[in-house]
Formats: structure tokens, sequence, C-alpha cells
């Protein structure tokens, strides 16, 4: 499994490092932004809840929203955060409950490590699709970001 979520998360950084040069080259580049930057504060919200570096509600789901130029080093210091994270921990570290406050009735809830790092790549697909569709919508093709394109080798 760990080495799975490495992967994945390597997957990740791949296909959203090809839609970060689409989004720069939008006319209006606010929806994508909002989204990307999204992806980013949820991959920090939740590492913040496994590591416990601060308030949980300190950090938002919805922002910071970061400029264009700041999206890539954003991006770079989020996604490697969690690859090192995932490349250092113990695979039964994976199993460990995480537990924290539901903001909107302050109830505890639990979440294995394991299923927040794939809740992480499942939310990115959905919002890096999100983004492709505005891409399209502004006369644009979005990039190929296929997984099988990562794996594919020539025989």
């Amino acid at each position: 499994m760990k080495q799975y979520l490495i992967d994945t998360f390597k997957y990740n950084d791949w296909a959203n490092r090809k839609l970060l040069i689409s989004i720069k080259q939008l006319p209006d580049t606010n929806e994508s932004i909002k989204l990307f930057s999204h992806l980013i504060t949820s991959q920090n919200k939740w590492m913040n809840r496994i590591v416990n570096k601060i308030a949980d509600t300190e950090l938002s789901w919805f922002g910071p929203l970061f400029s264009v130029e700041e999206l890539e080093n954003k991006w770079t210091e989020s996604i490697n955060n969690w690859i090192a994270y995932l490349e250092k921990v113990e695979t039964l570290e994976l199993e460990k409950d995480i537990i924290f406050k539901r903001a909107t009735d302050g109830k505890n809830l639990s979440v294995k490590v394991r299923e927040i790092a794939l809740q992480l790549n499942y939310h990115s697909i959905h919002h890096r699709a999100q983004i492709n569709r505005i891409i399209r919508q502004q006369g644009l093709t979005p990039p190929s970001t296929d997984y099988i394109h990562t794996v594919l080798k020539e025989a």
C-alpha cells in the first residue's frame, strides 16, 4: 500500500504539472486558480491533521487563493511534503487513526492515514476534470493526463 500511495502522488504531481501549463495559457484563470488552490490547501489541511503543527481551524479548504505565478511553487511544496512523509513513514503508520473535530458540529471524527492519502489523490482527479472542462470552454485543448501514459512502454 505504501508504494502504491507514493506512486499515486507522483502520478498526480505529473498530471497536475501538465495542467498548470494549460492554466497559465487561459484567457481567464479565475475558476481554475480557485480549484487548483483548493487542491493545495486540501493537501496542506490533511497533512496538518496528521502532524498537528497548528490548530485545524486555522487552515481553510478554500483559501488562500494563490496567484497563477505562485501555483507551481505552492504545489511543489505541498506535494513534496506528502511524498516525503509517505517515503519515511512506517507502513503500519498508514493504519493509524487520525482524529479531528468536524467544523459544523464539533463531533470527533476519525479516518486512517491511508484513506486520507487516497482521498487526496481521487480529489485531485475530480478537480483536474473540472479544470479540463474550463480549459475546453475557453477554446484550448486540455493536456492528456491519463495514468496509462505514465506506465506505457514500447515492447
